[in-house]
């Protein structure tokens, strides 16, 4: 009959309700078996039978029992958060961060190694196994004590962490990031690029969180983007997806330098700006106008509903983001929202720690991971 489910159909009903479960669980305290039901619109059977698995696999725990009322106390349950962690990486010109968070995404434990942009290969994996290594200790962890890794980097990234291409850091072409960074934590690692991760971390915890079609621009010392569309990632066929700035006609490669032409440090460009400054003003226009250009590209083709500015200049937003926009209204048909990441630099990283979180939640789908098997 056609409505027959196979044994296969069951088995991935059975994970997709499981990983339902834990989804109305996360971040909630503790929920009975009735508010469950009612949440993820299972029935209250179906709903005992998938928490009496996950209670068995160790992803649920009984959080004592509901007080008041006329007969048996009804029994709560919670997520068990605290039963893992994953790691996140954020590995830039400037910085290497590294993260701790436990299974519902709440950072624990930090480091952060500064480097600057001229190091070469092994010394900026060097300052990355220094920031991991140090992250583990804090937090009184082995490696293998970690369920998965993400890792952000500038550049092209491949399906299996591998940088195809890097013009920001020297020697980054080629380096085989999750091949380096599994030797400290042997769980899966997956690499991605900075914008992307960021545009992740936007639509998870950020400013954009509503918002299903998305354009992320990374400001800083270079422009990346990050694009968002019917609320996923959008990665495109060969993961290098909103590389516009390799135009050069759209003036992203030079936009930098309107900047460092009238100061040297982009920070003190903006403040001189914000102060009054006539040649610093203009410096910041100049720059706009660029950065405009690439967006200008990216919403006319995508029609987002929104455009968030992140990275190193968002914390310039009362200079940047009325010159955006009405460089975008010049150029656009339908001009977006624009708004300014609150995340900071913290962006990309926690964007990392969301693709790790979605790396244990796809094994926990098929079955393949069980916190108790890691207890």
């Amino acid at each position: 009959m056609a409505g027959d489910l196979s044994g296969g159909d069951l088995s991935r009903l059975r994970q997709l309700n499981a990983l339902a479960v834990i989804r109305v669980l996360q971040g909630q305290g503790s929920l009975t078996l009735t508010e469950v039901a009612r949440r993820t619109g299972l029935s209250r059977a179906s709903t005992e039978d998938v928490v009496r698995e996950l209670l068995s696999k160790g992803w649920v725990a009984e959080a004592g029992a509901t007080a008041g009322g006329v007969g048996r106390p009804a029994r709560r349950y919670r997520f068990r958060a605290d039963a893992g962690r994953v790691l996140g990486v954020d590995i830039g010109g400037h910085k290497v961060l590294a993260v701790l968070a436990d299974l519902d995404g709440n950072v624990q434990h930090s480091v952060r190694v500064p480097v600057t942009p001229q190091l070469d290969r092994l010394e900026r994996l060097e300052a990355v196994d220094r920031a991991i290594t140090e992250c583990l200790r804090e937090a009184g962890l082995t490696g293998g004590e970690v369920w998965a890794s993400g890792v952000g980097t500038t550049g092209l990234v491949d399906g299996v962490g591998r940088v195809m291409l890097s013009e920001a850091l020297p020697q980054w072409t080629g380096v085989d990031l999750a091949g380096h960074v599994r030797r400290l934590v042997p769980a899966p690692v997956l690499v991605e690029n900075d914008g992307k991760l960021a545009a992740l971390a936007e639509c998870w915890r950020g400013v954009a969180r509503y918002a299903k079609d998305m354009v992320f621009l990374l400001a800083g010392l270079r422009t990346g983007v990050g694009l968002v569309i019917d609320g996923k990632l959008h990665r495109g066929f060969g993961n290098a997806s909103g590389e516009v700035g390799a135009l050069p006609v759209l003036g992203w490669i030079r936009a930098q330098e309107h900047l460092s032409a009238a100061s040297g440090e982009a920070g003190d460009v903006f403040a001189a700006a914000r102060a009054g400054d006539r040649a610093a003003a203009t410096a910041v226009r100049r720059y706009v106008k660029d950065l405009a250009l690439g967006a200008s590209a990216l919403v006319l083709a995508l029609d987002p509903q929104m455009v968030v500015v992140g990275g190193g200049y968002s914390r310039s937003a009362d200079v940047l983001i009325e010159p955006l926009r009405r460089e975008l209204d010049r150029w656009c048909i339908r001009t977006p929202e624009v708004r300014m990441s609150t995340l900071g630099d913290e962006a990309v990283v926690l964007g990392a720690v969301r693709l790790a979180l979605d790396d244990v939640q796809d094994r926990v789908l098929d079955g393949r991971t069980s916190v108790v098997s890691h207890l």
